[in-house]
């Protein structure tokens, strides 16, 4: 057993990773064995969360008057929490695809920018564009006005090139 101090040690480092994340997953681990926890452990950290396996009272205590209190106050069975201070679209994506491929892994619910998620709105968000794709298309938007008005005043002056060329060309001009 653990003694008291080390569970009060456990309980504030809980709570202050609570404090600093606002995306997180509950999952329930059951019946995983050690080779596939460990390739669970390498698809959150490459998506770039943290994986921890919780007691539902620990977490139940340590979200008490946060924005995540609402999510582990509900907790039952063997519990395991993925959350990420980055992406949240990556980490849901890694997770669902572990998921699919490992059908002992479950979801239970989710907490994304402090909004509590059921399982269903996980899948959704697994499905989104991530960060980066999203930034490029808006980038493409801001940009696309830019080059077409570049393009329509590079070719008023391509179209006037080619005129002054054929009329030297054809002798209209004199001298």
């Amino acid at each position: 057993m653990k003694k008291r101090s080390d569970k009060e040690k456990d309980l504030a480092f809980l709570r202050g990773e609570f404090e600093n994340v606002n995306n997180i997953f509950l999952t329930g681990y059951e019946k995983m064995t050690v080779a596939q926890d460990f390739q669970l452990r390498k698809t959150i950290y490459e998506a770039g969360g943290e994986y921890k396996v919780i007691k539902n009272n620990l977490a139940q205590k340590a979200s008490e008057g946060l924005s995540s209190e609402n999510l582990f106050s509900q907790l039952r069975g063997m519990t395991s929490i993925a959350y990420t201070k980055g992406d949240v679209v990556a980490l849901a994506k890694a997770l669902s695809t572990y998921a699919k491929a490992n059908p002992v892994f479950t979801f239970k619910a989710g907490l994304v920018e402090g909004n509590v998620i059921d399982v269903k709105s996980i899948g959704e968000l697994a499905t989104m564009p991530s960060k980066e794709e999203i930034f490029a298309k808006l980038l493409y938007v801001i940009n696309a006005p830019a080059q077409r008005l570049v393009t329509a005043m590079n070719g008023a002056g391509r179209n006037l090139a080619v005129v002054v060329d054929q009329g030297v060309k054809e002798n209209k001009f004199q001298a």
